[in-house]
């Protein structure tokens, strides 16, 4: 059976653990070698991954192409406007190409009906690069580095979101219900996260709460996530940035974070919007490592597409 990653409950629990064990494995191996130097296992020898941007990318797009160079594959990168999908060729009949081509697909676009219809007809891996419902890969990134900080497993912490319930927040929430730490989501009212991603998680025993006050998201907290507020191709940007204001990320509010707290934002960042630049760039940020922790997360989820892991 084809193993594709298009959010989270797709690999379970233990699909999960096996990846971020793999992650962390995998850096501390690398550590102090060039960043083009082959694994000395070169699982993916052989292996190519087709990377399709419907949507620009910096992180997602380089992380990608190097976690294959590094795994010993190969990567190329398509964008839909070059291909005949963007011409008008059914996703059905793109799925069914590229699988005699290419041995896992990766897709950044907008709804995520497109790429769960190009994994019904892949006979290949397909992964969910971003999509307008949900960021998987960003999450595992997310997780990992808040391991590497506070030195602990995910399980048991609690997480404060503050802003639009996003594709970010539903991985988070989607996470929080499988590896079982705390979600407590601020939204302005009129932006709350999806109530289908939101009943799922709850009915896997998921422990969320949806709050309309920033403080009391943050209280406590070990992590404070925050995203842009106005995400690429959205509109009612001046109106929304309005309605987000009281979530602004601020040295006051990480204060009220428990004093080990990590500060995350998954890049590209708004600064003096959504956070602060002492926030970004002060001691408690894991930005950087967060950004760089999506090329060590996505060599997990790719060997574990590909059957080399768990």
């Amino acid at each position: 059976m084809t193993r594709h990653f298009l959010d989270l409950a797709t690999a379970g629990r233990e699909g999960l653990r096996a990846m971020l064990d793999e992650a962390h494995r995998r850096k501390a191996a690398r550590a102090g070698q060039p960043k083009g130097r082959v694994d000395g296992d070169a699982p993916l020898a052989g292996h190519v991954l087709a990377s399709i941007f419907e949507k620009p990318s910096t992180r997602t797009r380089v992380s990608f192409d190097m976690a294959m160079r590094q795994l010993g594959g190969s990567a190329m990168v398509l964008s839909s406007q070059d291909m005949q999908l963007g011409r008008g060729e059914s996703i059905a009949d793109t799925a069914r190409v590229l699988s005699r081509y290419v041995d896992a697909i990766m897709l950044r676009c907008a709804a995520h009906d497109t790429v769960e219809e190009l994994a019904r007809y892949a006979s290949v891996p397909v992964i969910n690069g971003l999509t307008d419902l949900s960021h998987p890969c960003q999450i595992m990134a997310d997780i990992m580095t808040v391991e590497e900080r506070l030195g602990r497993p995910v399980t048991g912490t609690r997480w404060a979101w503050l802003g639009d319930g996003n594709n970010v927040l539903h991985s988070i929430i989607e996470a929080g219900s499988l590896l079982g730490f705390d979600v407590l989501a601020a939204t302005p009212q009129n932006y709350e996260p999806d109530s289908g991603i939101v009943a799922c998680a709850q009915a896997r025993g998921g422990h969320l709460d949806l709050v309309r006050d920033a403080q009391a998201a943050v209280d406590a907290a070990d992590v404070v996530v925050t995203d842009t507020w106005v995400s690429m191709g959205q509109d009612g940007g001046a109106e929304k940035v309005k309605a987000m204001m009281p979530y602004q990320v601020t040295p006051e509010l990480m204060a009220r974070a428990a004093g080990d707290a990590v500060f995350l934002h998954c890049l590209p960042a708004h600064r003096g919007e959504e956070v602060l630049d002492s926030v970004m760039d002060g001691p408690q940020s894991a930005v950087w490592d967060e950004a760089e922790n999506r090329l060590h997360a996505q060599k997990a989820v790719l060997l574990w597409c590909l059957d080399k892991l768990g």
